[in-house]
């Protein structure tokens, strides 16, 4: 089993200024951005100008709860900063959301650390706390509030936190847990919603990207057959060497290699085929509803799907073990950015 290291990671970067790359052991205390030695193509060391306008940063909450889908996300391309939030009403297939846009640093700030610290948008409307890892996720929505905190089902359960080489000088650190529990309070039309036995999971994105990127994604939190299933699955970013795909099962981590997604970006209807060479996973997402949003702005571009369905399917961790789904309520993501 996967497990924290005793050893707490003091920084990304190495003495040389370059990212420690590979699967982590602890949460890194800070990405020490100002150590990172920045180069061009022609090895000439980047200006302080294209070392703050190329690093690029996002942060996603997710939250399921038997009625109600809640996802919320605080992005930063130094020319602007986004967020939005949407509940997904699960009985009436109903997807209410929110967004917004401020101009580069005007109204909004996040935290280069996974470790500790603050990130928020609108002045606090949306905002994301981090406490020596864990997280505090609060939001004011007029369609939901939310106070809550992503904890752990089992003390020994382990996030996934990996840094690979993106393009030629970049990098890129990703650090995502599933299948949290969720305390706290949502109000949701005046009412109380209960809490308990929901679960949740996180998303901490940052560094220096392709200037042009897509991604596919897959993730879920939930209760299935008997265990605790926490998924994230994802194509387009980490994949020199590393991946980011990893199975929680009653919070024991298994870290997996490269997953294909079949799906037809053209008809968002259609189902999504997810599936690994090794015939270790197998799954079939379908949509129900999507929050999605394009943006042409010249030099900025985003084509932005996130679709919240079902996944059904088989999946095959160490020993043998295999665990079936079965409309399993989760999330898929198909992005394409050029900032």
């Amino acid at each position: 089993m996967d497990s924290f290291s005793v050893q707490q990671i003091k920084s990304l970067m190495d003495v040389d200024g370059r990212p420690n790359c590979g699967y982590l052991t602890s949460i890194p205390e800070s990405l020490d951005l100002v150590s990172f030695r920045y180069f061009s193509s022609m090895d000439r060391p980047k200006s302080a100008l294209s070392k703050y306008l190329d690093y690029k940063q996002f942060q996603f909450v997710s939250l399921f709860t038997p009625d109600y889908v809640v996802g919320i996300a605080i992005a930063d391309i130094r020319y602007l900063g986004s967020s939005f939030c949407y509940l997904y009403d699960i009985k009436k297939d109903v997807l209410k959301e929110h967004s917004w846009i401020r101009p580069g640093g005007l109204g909004y700030s996040l935290t280069a650390s996974p470790w500790q610290g603050v990130a928020q948008f609108n002045g606090g409307q949306i905002q994301f706390e981090i406490e020596e890892g864990e997280w505090t996720v609060r939001a004011r929505c007029p369609s939901f509030e939310l106070d809550a905190r992503l904890g752990l089902n089992n003390q020994d359960s382990a996030p996934l936190m990996v840094c690979s080489p993106t393009g030629y000088s970049g990098w890129t650190y990703t650090q995502k847990h599933n299948a949290l529990a969720v305390t706290g309070s949502l109000i949701v039309g005046g009412h109380y919603v209960d809490l308990e036995g929901c679960l949740g999971g996180y998303d901490f994105s940052a560094g220096y990207m392709r200037r042009e990127t897509s991604w596919r994604w897959a993730s879920m939190s939930a209760f299935s057959d008997g265990v605790y299933i926490g998924l994230n699955l994802a194509a387009g970013v980490n994949e020199t060497g590393v991946t980011e795909n990893a199975i929680w099962i009653n919070g024991e981590r298994f870290l997996l290699s490269g997953v294909m997604f079949d799906f037809d970006r053209h008809s968002p209807e259609s189902n999504w085929r997810i599936y690994d060479s090794a015939g270790k996973l197998d799954l079939t997402f379908t949509p129900l509803n999507v929050r999605k949003e394009k943006l042409n702005l010249w030099l900025l571009k985003s084509n932005f799907r996130q679709f919240v369905g079902h996944f059904s399917g088989t999946i095959t961790v160490a020993k043998g073990r295999t665990y079936h789904l079965s409309q399993v309520m989760g999330l898929t993501e198909d992005h394409f950015a050029k900032w």
